[in-house]
């Protein structure tokens, strides 16, 4: 019996260490820069390890531009009372967060989102 249960705690915490292992967000973002951007929600990808939502938003030349705004993992977001329909395609938001390194990939590593028309908002950072 100690042959089999051992190998199983080991392997319990080599996958749990695992778990904890999570890439550099300074390696994707400027985590000493903010931006912000005002769109309209085109998509919630309400997903883990991370949820994504897409705004479309106008560039300097009134161009549109879709922003892929990274967020914290279904999970972590259901903890936080945001589901899946929490926000809508359509829903007028204004994000807050890091800007990607890269600009012509338009990515933010969300610290805030607001819908104005009736006032939510979610403010923070998990990840």
């Amino acid at each position: 019996m100690k042959r089999v249960i051992l190998p199983l705690i080991l392997l319990a915490f080599g996958a749990g260490g695992r778990a904890y292992a999570h890439h550099s967000f300074a390696a994707t973002y400027y985590v000493d820069q903010e931006v912000t951007v005002e769109g309209t929600l085109v998509q919630f990808l309400y997903r883990n390890p991370h949820s994504f939502v897409k705004v479309e938003a106008k560039d300097e030349q009134g161009n549109p531009v879709i922003w892929s705004v990274e967020w914290g993992g279904g999970a972590q977001l259901t903890q936080e009372h945001v589901t899946r329909d929490t926000l809508k395609p359509g829903d007028h938001v204004i994000v807050t967060g890091n800007p990607g390194r890269d600009p012509n990939e338009h990515r933010i590593r969300l610290h805030k989102i607001v819908r104005p028309s009736d006032g939510w908002k979610w403010e923070g950072v998990i990840m």
